[in-house]
């Protein structure tokens, strides 16, 4: 199959042949393995490749899936961006679970975010949110994280976001932001203000140069949840 002579096998089979690449490759084709596979453990040094290559049944699929798993991917920006519905639809486009940082949170502290802001400050929270950070970069395998809309305004947390995941921007503009949390039956943003959508305002233009720091910018104004998920995917598989 591979076109080599059996008498040129058998000198292979001892050890006794030096063969080029060329009919290396050969002979691994006519196998069905790769060239990794041939020469694991001849070198002098074992890299993850040589490893990899050594590997065989389900420790190699396991293996592999984890090489070839994608990125984490986490989605910032403004509460009211879709965070949460774009993050389950490219979860389930994708193949990963999904993850809302503040429902981590509130597990690991036992009560809800409101509590810890009012009976242990916003200073906790942070640390908490950074916590909460830690593990879930450190888990194995992809994942997707819808994120606190003020996460990058913590510049430790912000850099582990863009140290460890894949960003992207949910963009939106104020009056959408306003508009699709009180849809959700969430007055918070209104209650106790005078001018609501001012002081959102105000938090986006202050916010926008942090969240423009986000690798992908995605305008979910201009598309819908479905088709603002099948853009990230396409981006994502395109490296």
């Amino acid at each position: 199959m591979s076109g080599v002579s059996v008498r040129y096998v058998a000198s292979l089979e001892r050890g006794d042949a030096n063969m080029s690449i060329l009919r290396l490759s050969e002979v691994a084709q006519a196998l069905g393995v790769s060239l990794a596979t041939l020469v694991a453990g001849g070198g002098p040094v074992h890299d993850d490749t040589d490893r990899l290559a050594s590997l065989q049944g389900e420790a190699r699929r396991r293996a592999l899936r984890e090489v070839h798993a994608p990125a984490m991917v986490a989605l910032v920006g403004l509460r009211g961006a879709g965070k949460t519905t774009v993050g389950g639809k490219l979860a389930a486009l994708i193949g990963l679970p999904f993850r809302e940082v503040d429902a981590v949170i509130e597990a690991a502290a036992g009560v809800h975010l409101g509590e810890i802001f009012e009976y242990h400050g916003p200073a906790r929270y942070r640390e908490l949110e950074r916590q909460a950070l830690e593990a879930l970069l450190a888990a194995r395998g992809g994942m997707v994280l819808a994120t606190g809309g003020s996460v990058v305004t913590a510049s430790e947390s912000w850099d582990l976001l863009r140290r460890g995941t894949r960003t992207v921007w949910l963009r939106a503009s104020p009056e959408s932001h306003l508009g699709r949390v009180e849809a959700q039956g969430d007055f918070r943003p209104m209650r106790g203000r005078d001018d609501a959508l001012a002081e959102l305002r105000g938090i986006l233009d202050t916010r926008t140069p942090l969240y423009a720091q986000a690798e992908l910018h995605v305008d979910t104004e201009v598309v819908g949840p479905d088709a603002a998920a099948a853009r990230i995917a396409a981006w994502l598989r395109e490296g």
